[in-house]
């Protein structure tokens, strides 16, 4: 069996998630407690009680999901003796994730990542004003017909680009409202079978994106960064990385850039990948690679169940 290590982005949070680990595993708290130093901020409290108000605010979901998914490693590591560095043949993470997987990989360290993560969402929700961007998943077209869906509604002013290509037939489009607005309203002419408007605040993964990816490059030049000790499938190049400064340079062009994760998942089959184990909240990254790929064995692991299962099995 050949492994890769995935790890859930934005969308993934629930009210309550983490509890249930730092209730059972010394592990998991110290996950936790070391995030909240961090950030000089009790975001386990958020996580735990919510309110869920609280919890989608961008600055905070960003580090959420990622302390969730490293308190799983901390546990398999240190309750379950499985050691991910030898047992993962790639990790990726899908947007946010992917820090969740340099983190694993031992590129930052816990504490640096949710600074960073904190930051990253700040400036992202920051980037533009409230309202004048947003996303909407277009289903039924592929990354490379939705470009005439794109051209027609884009102008000079207002843009809108493929921000997510998840899987075929699964495209996100970001941009100004105005240009999704659009989208939604003429998709169906371009051959889509749908496209619904997201639940987000802001135009994430386009050119709008720019003040907050300049904010991250400051950022990264005061962070001790290592090569990652598993390689990391970069979003935007949907192939392995280790060296750190590459995988700097990669994450700072995801904010603007496209998630390629169609390719990404494409690219571990190809490299005979048989397992795909999601670490954090949601099931999304598992449904995905279960709809695109029969042969592939893709397990959502967010809970003690779950993880006691991968330990018996992996």
């Amino acid at each position: 069996m050949k492994y890769s290590f995935v790890f859930p982005g934005q969308g993934s949070q629930y009210v309550g998630m983490g509890k249930e680990l730092a209730d059972n595993f010394a592990a998991a708290r110290d996950v936790f407690n070391e995030v909240n130093e961090a950030l000089s901020f009790d975001l386990y409290k958020v996580m735990t009680q919510g309110p869920d108000s609280a919890l989608i605010m961008t600055a905070n979901t960003q580090p959420a999901l990622m302390a969730f998914s490293m308190a799983i490693v901390r546990v398999l590591e240190k309750d379950f003796g499985i050691n991910i560095k030898e047992k993962a043949a790639f990790v990726a993470g899908h947007s946010l994730g992917e820090y969740s997987a340099a983190c694993c990989a031992g590129v930052f360290s816990l504490s640096d990542t949710a600074k960073l993560l904190r930051l990253r969402g700040e400036a992202m929700q920051n980037a533009v004003p409230f309202g004048v961007g947003g996303m909407a998943a277009v289903i039924g077209l592929s990354y490379k017909d939705v470009d005439a869906l794109v051209e027609a509604c884009s102008n000079g002013k207002d843009i809108c680009v493929a921000a997510n290509d998840n899987s075929e037939g699964q495209v996100v489009l970001s941009g100004s409202m105005t240009a999704i607005d659009r989208a939604v309203e003429i998709a169906q002419e371009f051959g889509a079978r749908k496209c619904v408007k997201l639940a987000v605040s802001a135009p994430f993964h386009s050119p709008y994106m720019a003040p907050a990816a300049d904010i991250m490059a400051r950022a990264f030049m005061n962070v001790e960064a290592h090569d990652a000790q598993i390689p990391l499938i970069a979003n935007v190049l949907a192939t392995p990385i280790s060296n750190h400064k590459e995988i700097i340079k990669h994450l700072i062009e995801q904010i603007t850039g496209t998630v390629r994760w169609r390719e990404t998942m494409a690219y571990m089959v190809e490299q005979n990948v048989t397992d795909l184990v999601e670490l954090g909240a949601g099931r999304v990254l598992s449904g995905l690679a279960k709809r695109s790929y029969k042969e592939l064995n893709a397990i959502s692991v967010g809970s003690i169940a779950e993880i006691e299962e991968l330990a018996k099995n992996i």
